[in-house]
């Protein structure tokens, strides 16, 4: 039943969430505190070319999803303690933004593998297994984009 009702509104959600996920790959991209932004969409990302061919919808149009993943600046250890600042401040203060380590709803979710579910692996271990230690997860919902920006640049603020 889920599916036959969420299937009429698919296109709707998704062309939301993509347009909201572009505006925040920018905003991140140019944020001094962000190392890197990895997203399809983005000019900037190594296989850009690649996505504009094959992540086309039915009328064609470039479609790149709305999943990002955006990693803080700093040593290790201090990009993971960068990254848990703004996962505290985003699961106490944000209304739009939530804490999960499910992603792809109609809410945004964030997520901070290295303090979250690779918590007990040490940071040393984690960057030998690929798990960067400042990089943070985000998957689009259909909140309205300014909203997300607003949350996203207080958390920022807090972290060196």
């Amino acid at each position: 039943p889920t599916l036959v009702y969420g299937l009429p509104t698919l296109d709707i959600r998704m062309r939301k969430q993509q347009e909201t996920a572009i505006k925040v790959a920018e905003f991140l991209q140019d944020h001094p505190k962000v190392a890197r932004v990895s997203y399809p969409g983005l000019k900037s990302h190594p296989q850009h070319a690649v996505a504009k061919k094959q992540m086309i919808d039915c009328d064609g149009n470039f479609a790149p999803g709305s999943m990002l993943y955006f990693v803080l600046k700093g040593k290790p250890a201090l990009a993971s303690k960068s990254g848990s600042i703004i996962i505290d401040y985003l699961a106490k203060k944000s209304l739009v933004i939530t804490l999960a380590v499910s992603l792809g709803m109609i809410k945004t979710l964030i997520e901070h593998p290295s303090s979250m579910t690779h918590a007990a692996i040490p940071i040393n271990e984690q960057e030998k297994f690929g798990i960067d230690p400042g990089g943070i997860r985000l998957s689009m919902g259909i909140e309205d984009a300014c909203d997300i920006l607003d949350d996203l640049d207080a958390a920022l603020k807090l972290v060196k």
